[in-house]
C-alpha cells in the first residue's frame, strides 16, 4: 500500500476549505433537491423527487438528454418478469462472475423497480419498444438517444428547472456538515452559479479518464471528488479496470458485438484465446507485444448481421464511411479504458434510499457503487441501465423526503464551500502542476496502459500509485484556474483522486476476484476475502473491509466491528 494509506477512515466531515477571493454569484437559485448530472440516473432522480412534491433543479455538465454514455448508444436492460424462477436465474447468472459480492436484497429491489420503471417508459413516456410477431413489446433494450430524449421531456414536464452546460464544481455544507447545495459554472453565460437546496443527488457518472470511449468523456469522476470532500467514502474501487474493444479508427465501443468476431495477428494468423467475453487479456498482451490486433465479425450469420445493424446503427457508421465490411474484411482494434463507467466501483451508499454517510447527500447511477447488484463484474449496459433507473428513483425520493424534514430552515443556512483540489490550491506556485492538460496527461500515463491497470501486478500498482500520489500533492498545491479552466482543473483533480482510490483498493485486495485480476495473486481467496472494500481520503488515503453489518451502518461502525 501507499505510504499515504492509513489503517482506518477519518470519520469527521471535511473541514471548510481555505478561502481565496470570494466568487461573485448572481442571486442564489433555491430548490428542495439539486440533482447533479444529466443521464438516466439523474433524470429519474429529478422526476421522482418532483413527483414526491419537491422543487427540483437539475444541473448538467453537458446538455441533459444528449451527453453521457447512455445517450450515445443502445443498451440492454436487466428486465426480468416477476416470476420466481426467472428472477432466481437472473440473479445467479452474474453472481459467480462478480465474485459473490452482490446482495440479494438489493438485486431483488432493482429487479422490481426496473420492471416498474420500464413499464413507465412504455405507458407514460410512450417509448416505442419493438414488437415480436405476436405484437408484444420487447422491453429488454433501449436506444439511448430516444430514451434520453423522452427522459428530458419528462423532466421538463415535471416542472424541474434544467441548467444545461452548467458543471457543478463543489458542494456546499451547513454548520452541521450536512450538504446544503452546490456551486458551479454556467458555460454559456461565463459566470458562476450557486444552488441552495435541502439535499443533493450526485448522478455524475463514473470515470473513464478521458480515454475517448464513446459518450464517456464527460465522465471524469467529478462526483467522487465532491463526495469525498464532504466526507463520503467509496466502495469497490478495485473493480475499475474495464476496457472495451473498439476499432482503432473510432471511439465507438460495442463489445457485445465482438462475440461474433475472430481475432488475428498482424500476419493474418488466428490469435488463439482472444475474445470479448473471455480473452480480452490476450488482446491486451498482444497489443503490448506486437502493436497490432486485427478482427473480423465473421461468425455472424445473415440474421445476426441484420439485427446488429438495427440494434446499433452508429457502430457501423465508421465502417461505412471507410468502405469496410466488418463481416468480411479485417480491421485493426484497440482497447479503450472505461474505468468505473463499466466497472462497479463508486460512492458508497448506506441506505435503501441511496443516501451516503453525509447527511443530505445521495448518489445514483454510475456515480454510486454497483457492487450491491453485480459484485465485482458488470458489462456495458443491462445491470448498469437497471441500476441507473432504480437508484435514481430511490435517490430522488430519498432526497426529497430528507429536504422536507428541514422545513423553512432549508434556504437560510450558512453555507461553506468544500472545493479544494483544482479550485482552491493550498499554495501559490504553479509550474507543471498548474496546467490541467499536463496533469491529465500524467494521470493517463498511470491509469490507461494495459500493463498497469488491466494486467495488474503488485509492484506495478505500487509504482503507479506512488506516481499518482506525487501528482496529487503537486496539483493540490498549484492547480487552479478561472471560468472554463476551473472546470478542466477540477476534472483533472477528480481523475487523479479516482486513480489513487482505484489502486489503493487494488493493492488491498490480494487475490483475483471479478474483473480485478492480480498476476501476483491469481487465485480466488474464498471465503477469506469475500467482502467489499471501503476506500476514501484525499491527502491521506485509507481502505478497510466492510463488515458483515447491515448496509446502513457508518464507515466508523464498519471499521470498529
Amino acid at each position: 500500500m501507499s505510504s499515504t494509506a492509513q489503517s482506518g477512515p477519518n470519520t469527521k466531515h471535511a473541514t471548510p476549505a481555505p478561502q481565496t477571493a470570494p466568487l461573485s454569484y448572481e442571486p442564489d437559485l433555491t430548490a428542495d433537491v439539486l440533482v447533479v448530472g444529466g443521464g438516466p440516473a439523474a433524470t429519474w432522480a429529478a422526476v421522482k423527487a418532483a413527483e414526491n412534491g419537491a422543487s427540483v433543479v437539475l444541473a448538467d455538465k453537458g446538455y441533459c438528454g444528449s451527453s453521457g454514455a447512455t445517450a450515445a448508444a443502445g443498451t440492454g436492460v436487466w428486465y426480468v418478469p416477476p416470476h420466481p424462477e426467472d428472477r432466481a436465474a437472473a440473479k445467479a447468472s452474474r453472481e459467480a462472475l462478480g465474485g459473490h459480492l452482490a446482495n440479494h436484497h438489493w438485486m431483488d429491489r432493482v429487479l422490481d423497480q426496473t420492471w416498474h420503471n420500464v413499464h413507465e417508459l412504455a405507458e407514460v413516456s410512450r417509448y416505442p419498444f419493438p414488437v415480436d410477431a405476436e405484437g408484444r413489446q420487447l422491453r429488454r433494450g433501449l436506444q439511448g438517444p430516444e430514451y434520453m430524449r423522452r427522459m428530458r421531456l419528462r423532466v421538463q414536464r415535471a416542472g424541474v428547472r434544467v441548467l444545461d452546460h452548467s458543471p457543478v464544481l463543489e458542494l456546499l455544507v451547513d454548520e452541521d456538515g450536512s450538504v446544503a447545495g452546490a456551486a458551479g459554472y454556467r458555460r454559456q453565460e461565463d459566470r458562476p452559479f450557486r444552488v441552495r437546496s435541502g439535499a443533493v443527488v450526485l448522478a455524475t457518472g463514473g470515470c473513464a479518464f478521458l480515454s475517448r470511449a464513446l459518450g464517456c468523456n464527460v465522465n471524469t469522476g467529478d462526483g467522487y471528488l465532491m463526495a469525498a470532500e464532504a466526507g463520503a467514502a467509496m466502495s469497490g474501487m478495485e473493480f475499475s479496470n474495464a476496457y472495451a474493444i473498439a476499432p482503432k479508427f473510432t471511439s465507438v465501443t460495442k463489445t457485445a458485438y465482438y462475440r461474433y468476431a475472430t481475432f488475428y495477428h498482424a500476419d493474418g494468423s488466428v490469435l488463439e484465446g482472444a475474445g470479448s467475453a473471455k480473452g480480452r487479456s490476450v488482446i491486451a498482451r498482444t497489443l503490448l507485444s506486437e502493436g497490432t490486433v486485427l478482427c473480423r465479425l465473421d461468425q455472424a450469420d445473415e440474421a445476426a448481421r441484420r439485427a446488429m445493424r438495427l440494434g446499433q446503427a452508429n457502430f457501423f457508421l465508421p465502417f461505412d464511411r471507410l468502405g469496410i465490411d466488418p463481416f468480411t474484411q479485417m480491421f485493426p482494434v484497440t482497447l479503450l479504458a472505461e474505468g468505473t463507467v463499466r466497472g462497479t466501483g463508486g460512492i458508497r451508499i448506506t441506505g435503501d434510499d441511496c443516501r451516503t454517510e453525509v447527511p443530505g447527500l445521495y448518489a445514483a447511477g454510475d456515480a454510486a457503487t454497483r457492487e450491491l447488484i453485480c459484485g465485482g463484474f458488470t458489462g456495458g449496459g443491462s445491470h448498469n441501465a437497471a441500476w441507473a433507473m432504480s437508484s435514481g428513483t430511490w435517490a430522488g425520493r430519498g432526497a426529497s423526503s430528507f429536504a422536507r424534514t428541514l422545513g423553512e430552515y432549508t434556504h437560510h443556512r450558512a453555507l461553506t464551500p468544500l472545493g479544494r483540489a483544482g479550485l482552491r490550491p493550498s499554495g501559490t506556485t504553479r509550474g507543471q502542476a498548474g496546467d490541467h492538460r499536463l496533469v491529465v496527461e500524467a494521470v493517463q500515463r498511470e491509469v490507461l496502459p494495459y500493463d498497469k491497470n488491466y494486467l495488474r501486478e503488485g509492484a506495478r500498482l505500487t509504482t503507479a500509485l506512488e506516481s499518482l500520489n506525487d501528482i496529487w500533492r503537486e496539483l493540490r498545491h498549484g492547480l487552479a484556474g478561472g471560468g472554463e479552466t476551473t472546470v478542466r482543473a477540477r476534472q483533472a483533480a477528480a481523475m487523479a483522486a479516482t486513480g489513487r482510490w482505484m489502486y489503493t483498493a487494488a493493492l488491498a485486495r490480494t487475490e483475483t476476484r471479478g474483473m480485478h485480476k492480480r498476476a501476483d495473486f491469481p487465485a480466488l481467496d474464498d471465503p477469506g476475502q469475500r467482502r467489499r472494500l471501503i476506500t476514501g481520503g484525499l491527502d491521506e488515503l485509507w481502505t478497510v473491509p466492510e463488515s458483515a453489518a447491515p448496509v446502513h451502518t457508518t464507515v466508523a461502525e464498519a471499521a470498529a466491528a
